[in-house]
């Protein structure tokens, strides 16, 4: 055998026996030493925790449904009331400006994203029938936006794997989406699935055209998720939503392959209340997070508009 050739194999043969797969986070129950590829295995303890910093929103934000954190600001709007970009102060959510988008209409703007020169805002609630057929994000040149003159095109598209469009009874589809995030390339969907209590990643272009929504992987996350946040930087993933008891949840994703976010570690962080209809999520380092969460009146709660502040430090790998 050529000598190169046996080299060749010989250092292949090397490497695969220094990887040793298993749990590579220190925080974890299951941490290995030893590991050297992290396979997703890790398990941590259950973490619940109370809210100390929250602030209620102007009234004008009853809706609040979206968050990101851009320009020194906080961004957020309502789902189905106005066509308004509220930008927010960072200590306690108040109104500086507001931004009106011109010849858009609102039938249930659920999340707001963003990338280097874009706003992506998602007007594809479907919770009343399960059945729209008009999904659609609007992208929003940032630039423009800031002269009070913003140049707006549209993202259309449709689930693959959708073949029913029979009319629904609210809250009973798998095909409801409040969440997304925008990374280099691509645009990834997170849903709220009523039935299921899982969540579904659908990717698609973040160009303008119609498309055809793709299915990628399935998370059974145990509840219904709402908003979600990327830090391309760390690669860190953050949903947020509550259960169908109304217990609110965040849930990290990091340390995964490529854009595969269930791949990697996962933890969940209850929230130490009940009746929080949380709807946005944002983050600006990856460890400390606002949310906010609409108004909610019923027997059981009364609950305002309102931002609060996590730090979650201390459950991330330093």
């Amino acid at each position: 055998m050529n000598f190169r050739l046996l080299l060749f194999y010989l250092l292949i043969s090397i490497e695969g026996i220094s990887q040793t797969l298993g749990c590579t986070d220190i925080l974890a129950k299951n941490y290995n030493a030893k590991s050297t590829v992290n396979d997703g295995s890790c398990v941590y303890k259950k973490e619940t925790i109370s809210l100390t910093h929250s602030f209620t929103l102007n009234s004008k934000l009853k809706e609040t449904s979206g968050l990101i954190q851009w320009n020194n600001r906080l961004w957020t709007h309502n789902d189905d009331t106005d066509t308004n970009l509220y930008a927010l102060d960072t200590i306690k959510g108040e109104i500086l400006e507001t931004y009106n988008l011109p010849k858009v209409t609102n039938t249930d703007w659920e999340e707001i994203s963003q990338d280097e020169n874009y706003l992506y805002i998602g007007d594809f609630g479907n919770n009343a029938s399960g059945n729209r057929t008009d999904l659609h994000i609007l992208r929003i040149e940032k630039k423009t936006l800031l002269s009070n003159n913003p140049v707006i095109d549209k993202i259309e598209f449709q689930y693959s794997n959708q073949t029913n469009f029979t009319r629904q009874f609210a809250n009973k589809t798998d095909f409801d989406c409040e969440a997304f995030v925008v990374t280099k390339d691509s645009i990834y969907l997170f849903t709220k699935e009523w039935k299921s209590k899982q969540t579904s990643i659908y990717s698609l272009p973040k160009l303008p055209g119609k498309y055809i929504a793709q299915q990628k992987e399935v998370y059974n996350i145990e509840g219904l998720v709402t908003g979600a946040t990327y830090l391309e930087a760390k690669k860190r993933l953050a949903l947020c939503g509550y259960t169908r008891e109304g217990k609110p949840f965040v849930d990290l994703f990091y340390d995964f392959k490529e854009y595969n976010f269930f791949t990697g570690n996962k933890r969940k962080i209850k929230l130490k209340t009940r009746f929080l209809q949380i709807e946005g999520i944002a983050t600006n380092d990856g460890l400390h997070y606002y949310i906010t969460n609409e108004e909610l009146k019923f027997v059981l709660a009364n609950n305002p508009q309102q931002m609060h502040l996590l730090d979650l430090s201390k459950y991330l790998k330093p």
